[in-house]
């Protein structure tokens, strides 16, 4: 008998907002466990012409005919989740902290995927901080919502092996996967109580914090090149890498360190390195190679 013929119920609403929420979704579809909800962030104004722009995990509950429901304030959900009861809570990467009263309302609660080898960073930003830390590895957590900040009992936890050389989005993507092929694993021993979460050890716990712009800022004077090289890594996108080159804010989407400068662009850091730039952001917006940016502005 296939997953798909057993899992038909319990229900499932699924909490999640950011593109790699579609990830763990459509596996939910696809496996055929029965998510009757889906949660996420009202529409938002997006691009220069500011389209009101729907979450991506929207248009794919809409194409399947699966009940949307974007409340400014997640209580406003409470008498719509009384009428499914009983379900199971699903979340991940919904953007909202999400109160006790509502977790309350799910069996056995909701159930995160955490970027995280918990209780290691907790928090908004640990795959940013895996990376900009340079740790030998990081991975994935399967928990329980709590009121606190990822501070719930874990079901199931995988670990991933830091090269020291990935980006972003790439790590984004790779544990996002991984943690979606967790929760299909275990989810099916989670709802029906054959599986019971471990509490964390609280006293080892670290935290991580929601970045905003003024985290892009590069500073020589303080960090090793090291330092700066991961941070480019770790910030693409958002907030990214700045630094002021020849009176201009320019930023860093590429880089590498060396002992010797390249260019008049390559800046020495706190150990006597460079951070050699090999990809950048002009004032201009266009993205190009550190030559390009010299031929053009020198």
């Amino acid at each position: 008998m296939t997953l798909r013929m057993v899992y038909r119920s319990p229900k499932i609403v699924f909490f999640g907002t950011e593109n790699y929420s579609l990830i763990t979704l459509k596996a939910l579809v696809d496996e055929g466990f029965n998510v009757v909800c889906v949660v996420t962030k009202p529409d938002t104004k997006r691009g220069r012409g500011h389209r009101l722009t729907e979450p991506p995990v929207k248009t794919f509950a809409k194409s399947h005919n699966i009940p949307v429901l974007q409340p400014n304030k997640v209580n406003e959900i409470t008498d719509h989740i009384k009428q499914l009861q009983p379900v199971t809570g699903v979340l991940v990467a919904y953007g909202k902290i999400i109160p006790q009263s509502i977790i309350d309302l799910f069996t056995p609660g909701i159930i995160n995927v955490h970027p995280s080898i918990l209780p290691k960073y907790r928090g908004p930003s640990p795959i940013e901080s895996a990376i900009a830390n340079r740790d030998y590895e990081t991975g994935v957590s399967i928990m329980q919502l709590d009121k606190k900040m990822d501070a719930g009992p874990i079901y199931s936890q995988i670990t991933q092996p830091l090269t020291g050389k990935e980006a972003k989005f790439e790590l984004y993507d790779k544990l996002f996967h991984d943690g979606t092929s967790l929760l299909i694993k275990n989810l099916p021993n989670i709802i029906n109580g054959s599986l019971q979460p471990t509490p964390q050890d609280d006293n080892n716990a670290t935290y991580c914090q929601l970045l905003a712009k003024e985290n892009s800022w590069i500073n020589s004077e303080c960090m090793t090149a090291a330092e700066a090289e991961a941070h480019v890594r770790a910030h693409l996108g958002f907030p990214r890498s700045r630094m002021t080159i020849d009176n201009r804010d320019i930023i860093i989407t590429k880089s590498h360190c060396d002992k010797t400068p390249s260019s008049h662009l390559d800046k020495k850091f706190a150990d006597g390195n460079y951070l050699i730039i090999d990809e950048l952001i002009a004032p201009s917006g266009k993205t190009m190679t550190a030559e390009d940016y010299l031929r053009g502005y020198k």
